[in-house]
């Protein structure tokens, strides 16, 4: 591996891959599909960047953040992550925003740990996935 094929890695990673959540007992697919920038990505340091600056925003006078701060910051930071998707309710596609992929991620908190878990693997996002 050469700088220039872990450059051009992380650049990949910016478009994401697709991702299916599974349902949580049964694990089948649930066609929900989301596709998120990769680990590496300048999307996802954004991301981090964003988080750290929501928690200095949040702090109090005496350098705490609340936890219920420290939450919203957390999902918003993984929300930043998602670059679209393929969802509907009510059988009508659900339009793509920030707001509509927090709805979702405060839905139940499955979704919250498959969407962090495959926005931290770098396995689908290396070769052919």
């Amino acid at each position: 591996m050469q700088l220039n094929d872990i450059l051009a890695d992380a650049q990949d990673q910016d478009r994401g891959r697709e991702f299916e959540l599974a349902d949580p007992v049964t694990g089948k697919p649930t066609g929900i599909i989301l596709r998120v920038a990769g680990p590496d990505s300048a999307t996802q340091a954004r991301a981090r960047l964003q988080f750290a600056d929501d928690l200095a925003e949040a702090m109090d006078a005496e350098g705490r953040v609340s936890s219920e701060a420290k939450e919203k910051a957390r999902l918003n930071s993984l929300a930043r992550c998602v670059l679209g998707w393929t969802i509907s309710e009510g059988g009508a596609p659900v339009p793509f925003s920030h707001a509509n992929v927090l709805r979702l991620l405060k839905a139940a908190v499955w979704v919250q740990a498959q969407v962090d878990g495959f926005a931290g693997g770098r396995v689908a996002f290396r070769g052919d996935h």
